[in-house]
């Protein structure tokens, strides 16, 4: 039940973004999403209510066929004691500018708004944002990094008009019993 609730209000929530892409930080120029995809883990966030009381937070990318690709976000909720599971679907709009919907026909932006990259220019560190000052996530390859990108990344994100006083560090040491 809690899982089925969650997917409805990531639905819901996306479904009050408007349609056309209107990002609200900038958009990485030359994105690929072949070195997007894998698993990423939720550092930082806004608050929402599709994400109380969840911790340990990953998103899964896997490009489809056409292009698009499969999103499959993993939390365990505290609360309850049970991990839940939304599974979305990302089209491309524009280099760097998806659409995602978790429940058709409500889709929301998702943009990648900075990269990190190691030596061997692999993806490591990325900021989504979406249409909306209400939507702002920090995700990283491994569960932890390193203090001084976390203070850079809120620094831009201040700068970018985000409230990074609100901002959620994910635990990630929950369900791993």
């Amino acid at each position: 039940m809690k899982k089925l609730i969650w997917v409805l209000a990531w639905a819901f929530t996306l479904g009050a973004c408007s349609s056309t892409p209107t990002p609200v930080a900038p958009v990485v120029n030359d994105f690929e999403a072949q070195r997007y995809l894998g698993k990423w883990y939720e550092i930082l966030r806004l608050p929402h209510s599709f994400e109380d009381g969840l911790e340990s937070v990953s998103a899964e990318y896997r490009l489809n066929a056409d292009n698009s690709i499969e999103v499959t976000n993993r939390g365990y909720h505290v609360a309850d004691g049970e991990w839940q599971t939304a599974i979305g679907h990302a089209v491309p709009v524009d280099n760097a500018m998806y659409r995602v919907t978790f429940f058709w026909p409500f889709d929301g932006g998702y943009y990648v708004s900075w990269l990190q990259t190691d030596e061997q220019g692999n993806y490591q560190v990325s900021v989504v944002t979406s249409d909306s000052h209400d939507y702002f996530w920090l995700l990283a390859r491994t569960p932890t990094i390193a203090e001084e990108t976390i203070e850079e990344i809120k620094a831009k994100a201040k700068a970018w008009g985000f409230e990074t006083d609100r901002m959620i560090r994910v635990d990630h040491t929950a369900g791993s019993n």
